[in-house]
């Protein structure tokens, strides 16, 4: 069987192996491709082992909260893609849209009656924890939940971190050793398994694949789900070829000026990785590989002994040290946190110290109060602010330095730091192409005090909360180009 390393193993459920089973099946929920994804890896090695066909099952629920064209077509992009690269192979790809909210129950069981064994992607955040352990439990047959989502496993960590740095020496002491054990890059390459005859009529009547006219995202495709259609696609496609092309633009142009540049919205410097390690259309291993390889690293280059700081340890050049700190420090400190803790995304998770202070100034006069629609709509006195806001709605994607900016002032202007933090997971997962993620939240907690430390001077409103401005930003960052694209001319100006 293909070696999946046992920290990313784990069982749904207590049921067996069913020996008359005609088929294995993986139910692909997280990690959303066909490379580099260790789930993937266990389900071909199951197929193997058993000599039966291997049914790839995508799935996409329609009706949940925040769903809407702009992620829906993103993540068709992702389906069409794997569709593509799973064609004429030996493995049946199966991607199931559901039309309405629960249209989809009643599948993953139905085939599972079929299956010797179903394989599935361990998930921390959103609605997959509660969807496989309920999958788990009318399933009467073995459900595997494989974890693709970091560098360092899930189970590797023992505790919920309290500190980027505290997370980073625990990175220098273990990740190492994980290192040496990454997925398959082409796990369907010259794959030669028995091929599927077919699924019996009744499932397929009932569940039917995704249309084509639907996995190309037409509007008339859409307009039939129960989806909110009031938010349009943004500006990038989904899929793992546009995932792996984003990444070689990276790192042929930008990666050379990211260090000093990608806090600078004119510089153009950051990966616009998010939104596919979001939808698992790419691998924190590919990006890995591909970044390395262009360094000449090898494992020896890492410092002997673990630092504990943002720079260094990798043994390679300044913008790649930056860039792997936000990559695997930054991104899997919120993955640990959504696994350990159910409540991640609730006020009540924050610091001890953060909900003191910001208690003792809850009476604070606001500067200025602005209703939810005032801030969706990007009707505040701040050009900077509403130009951030304007990215998000219409593009699906806000600059790493302006989110913080953004989240602060939400922060400033609202009556309460919780109808801050409800503003910000509303508008984030509404319109963000990298939302409903642990990354996401890892942000928006951040902003209210998470993974920081007290500051001084205490401020209104903030407290011992880290502060930022618009007047500093305008100040430090550069800024020209950005305001020219989303802020009008009058705003602009100011």
């Amino acid at each position: 069987m293909t070696a999946v390393p046992d920290l990313r193993l784990g069982l749904a459920n207590e049921a067996p192996v069913n020996e008359d089973g005609r088929l294995v099946l993986y139910w692909m929920t997280a990690a959303r491709r066909v490379t580099w994804n260790f789930g993937l890896d266990r389900a071909v090695g199951w197929a193997k082992r058993l000599g039966l066909p291997l049914v790839i099952l995508e799935t996409l629920p329609s009706g949940r909260r925040w769903d809407s064209d702009r992620l829906h077509r993103f993540a068709l992009d992702g389906m069409a893609d794997t569709a593509r690269r799973a064609g004429g192979r030996a493995v049946a790809y199966y991607p199931y849209v559901e039309r309405k909210r629960n249209d989809g129950e009643g599948l993953i069981a139905a085939l599972g009656r079929l299956a010797a064994v179903v394989v599935t992607d361990r998930f921390p955040c959103f609605i997959w924890p509660e969807a496989v352990e309920r999958t788990g439990a009318r399933l009467r047959v073995r459900l595997e939940q494989v974890d693709s989502n970091g560098l360092l496993p899930l189970l590797a960590a023992d505790r919920a971190f309290k500190t980027a740095s505290s997370f980073r020496r625990f990175l220098h002491r273990n990740l190492p050793e994980h290192l040496a054990s990454p997925p398959a890059g082409a796990p369907l390459a010259r794959l030669h398994l028995p091929v599927l005859q077919g699924l019996p009529r009744e499932i397929t009547r009932r569940w039917p694949k995704a249309s084509a006219g639907l996995l190309a995202g037409r509007a008339e495709a859409l307009a039939r789900l129960g989806i909110d259609h009031g938010v349009g696609p943004g500006v990038a496609r989904g899929g793992t070829t546009a995932a792996v092309r984003t990444l070689r633009r990276f790192l042929k142009g930008r990666l050379a000026r990211y260090d000093r540049g990608h806090n600078h919205p004119d510089d153009e410097a950051t990966s616009d990785l998010s939104p596919y390690l979001a939808f698992g259309h790419l691998s924190v291993h590919q990006v890995l590989a591909e970044l390395m390889a262009g360094e000449g690293w090898s494992p020896e280059a890492l410092a002997p002994s673990p630092t504990g700081k943002r720079e260094g340890w990798w043994g390679v050049e300044a913008n790649a040290e930056a860039f792997l700190d936000e990559l695997v420090t930054w991104r899997e400190l919120g993955y640990n946190l959504c696994d350990r803790r159910d409540d991640y995304d609730r006020y009540a998770s924050l610091p001890s110290w953060v909900r003191a202070t910001l208690a003792e100034h809850a009476g604070d006069e606001r500067p200025y109060l602005y209703s939810r629609a005032e801030f969706e709509e990007a009707r505040t006195h701040d050009a900077l602010w509403n130009a951030a806001q304007r990215q998000l709605v219409c593009e699906g994607r806000l600059h790493n330095y302006m989110r913080m900016l953004w989240g602060k002032k939400i922060l400033e202007w609202s009556a309460s730091p919780e109808a801050a933090l409800e503003t910000m997971i509303d508008l984030n997962n509404r319109y963000a192409l990298d939302g409903r993620n642990p990354n996401s939240y890892t942000g928006i907690f951040w902003v209210l005090g998470r993974y920081d430390r007290a500051w001084g001077p205490e401020r209104p409103v903030f407290g011992k909360i880290r502060y930022m401005s618009s007047v500093s930003a305008n100040r430090k960052l550069r800024l020209t180009l950005y305001l020219k694209r989303y802020a009008p001319r009058e705003e602009a100006e100011r």
